[in-house]
């Protein structure tokens, strides 16, 4: 009997462009929570539930790994790709939950400077990723991401430097701290997909 695997191959990517998607909504749902603080808390667990459907995507991708003989991808890129979008939603989440945990009044500009280059990333990750099964553009889309990692870095220390500029009191700096320390990581993790997916461009050419 023949076995039909493209499929089932092909569920794979299907899987990553849903995840892709999600990523980039809860992206531009931190954005919105920023430019319209006053209604934070619906905002907040909008990207919450976008983080949960995340977890959901990762744990189909584990099962289907574990009972697929035939992958389209190695699979620990299939792995590592799926593990990596999830932190770059879990970091995501984690500045929505602290800016609620610490009682953030207002945000600061540089937040959202942060917040914007995230979501710019997960516009690009997400044409990437849906471009990942027929190889298309892929090297200007990891090109692009890093890009806009050097621009968050620089964003970073600026705002970092920023907080010890004026009179805030020492327990506002170490909540911005962290709050810009989980924007940046977020950042970070995006040039990591990048870097993934331009790894498994080389590994399938």
């Amino acid at each position: 009997m023949r076995l039909n695997l493209v499929p089932r191959e092909r569920e794979y990517f299907r899987l990553f462009s849903e995840m892709a998607g999600n990523l980039q909504r809860a992206g531009e749902l931190l954005v919105e929570l920023m430019d319209n603080y006053g209604d934070g808390k619906t905002r907040s667990r909008a990207i919450l539930e976008h983080e949960h459907v995340g977890d959901k995507i990762v744990h189909d991708i584990v099962k289907r790994l574990n009972r697929t003989f035939v992958t389209p991808l190695d699979r620990e890129d299939i792995y590592n790709l799926a593990a990596t979008m999830d932190d770059v939603l879990d970091n995501i989440e984690a500045t929505a939950d602290c800016l609620m945990l610490y009682r953030v009044t207002e945000v600061r500009p540089a937040a959202r400077d942060l917040a914007v280059v995230i979501a710019k990333a997960t516009v690009v990750l997400r044409q990437a990723i849906d471009n990942l099964e027929s190889r298309t553009n892929l090297g200007e889309d990891c090109v692009e991401v890093n890009r806009l990692e050097n621009d968050g870095d620089r964003l970073f220390r600026d705002a970092t430097a920023e907080l010890f500029d004026g009179d805030m009191t020492c327990a506002d700096i170490i909540k911005w701290k962290d709050i810009y320390g989980l924007l940046e990581s977020a950042i970070d993790r995006c040039e990591d997909v990048a870097n993934i997916v331009e790894s498994i461009v080389l590994k399938n050419t």
